[in-house]
């Protein structure tokens, strides 16, 4: 009974797909051109199983899809002030832009002004392979900057945030990571920005995905300030680090993946101290919530938090198709409960 039950919730879905088929692999979009958004609203996280999960309130999400494909690579969203337009960076370097659509309860109900462009990236990367070169894995807005982080070719590059779309980069700073090595295809991840009166000063911190210490911990980084160096986030397999947010009370949060025929698909949120980040520690946080394939998840790449008009703080997870017809585009809404 339970495998029917679970095929019946993903019946919706694949008639979705079929309804609005999209071409394997993709197709590169024209920059800057708006790309029409097919939707389908997700109303529940989780079958029969209410709206609490973890430390969080399900809000909403959505299933995306293009015509021909374009949609799809997304590693990172961050959201901007009105809470509905977003600035995204996908793996395959590019921005992607849109705003998010609700209805009259205030949940996701479309996409609509979507665009991808792409990026361009500083004078003296520009000879090397797009692709290799322009792994863009994580982003976060830093004022009147966007900063990106990339892996493979890893470094971290700040673009104005008026223009950053037809920007190169202001400046590109490599990540400090005290002689501990970053995996090609597993290094650099997520990027984020410490509030600017908590113990990180406004620092810019970075976790790497499938970079280990030599305890199996992740390896991660702080760029500047008075707890400058790197520090270690546990590693509880066989979840890896996609992305990563702090919030306004100087904690911040890492979604975790796992994705494969071993291990299966799962998604998880855990929560950190800022105060607890030093040189040399590694910190384990607590986790917020945990969800496996009998939820709505994919293959979960990006995490951001912003402000609701309630004032709550309110989380979107996106996850990343790898233009894969077996993959699905999500975006994801929850309310964090304090």
């Amino acid at each position: 009974m339970k495998k029917r039950w679970s095929l019946l919730a993903f019946l919706p879905f694949l008639l979705f797909a079929l309804a609005f088929p999209v071409a394997f692999g993709g197709q590169p979009a024209k920059d800057g051109v708006e790309i029409p958004v097919n939707s389908l609203v997700i109303p529940e996280f989780k079958r029969d199983a209410g709206s609490r999960f973890g430390s969080l309130d399900y809000v909403g999400g959505l299933v995306m899809a293009t015509k021909n494909g374009e949609l799809g690579a997304v590693s990172s969203i961050r959201m901007l002030p009105d809470g509905k337009r977003f600035i995204s960076v996908m793996d395959t370097g590019h921005w992607a832009t849109g705003e998010i659509e609700r209805d009259a309860e205030g949940r996701p109900a479309g996409i609509k002004n979507y665009a991808i462009t792409t990026m361009l990236d500083a004078g003296s990367y520009r000879s090397k392979d797009h692709k290799d070169n322009m792994d863009a894995e994580g982003m976060v807005i830093d004022g009147d900057r966007i900063l990106v982080s990339f892996e493979r070719n890893h470094r971290i590059a700040a673009y104005p945030l008026d223009g950053y779309d037809r920007s190169e980069p202001l400046a590109v700073e490599k990540p400090e990571t005290d002689g501990h090595a970053l995996r090609g295809n597993g290094g650099l991840e997520a990027v984020m920005k410490a509030p600017v009166d908590g113990p990180l000063a406004g620092a810019t911190v970075w976790v790497s995905e499938r970079s280990y210490n030599d305890k199996g911990d992740f390896i991660a980084g702080v760029q500047s300030g008075p707890r400058k160096g790197v520090f270690f986030v546990e590693r509880i397999a066989p979840y890896d680090i996609t992305d990563g947010v702090f919030l306004k009370d100087g904690s911040f949060l890492l979604l975790e993946r796992k994705f494969g025929l071993k291990d299966g698909i799962g998604m998880r949120i855990r929560r950190f101290e800022g105060k607890d980040i030093a040189p040399g520690k590694t910190v384990a946080g607590r986790e917020v919530m945990e969800a496996d394939f009998s939820h709505q998840i994919d293959n979960m790449e990006g995490l951001d938090a912003f402000t609701a008009a309630d004032g709550s703080t309110h989380l979107i997870v996106v996850s990343d198709d790898n233009h894969s017809l077996l993959e699905r585009n999500l975006l994801l809404e929850f309310k964090l409960v304090e």
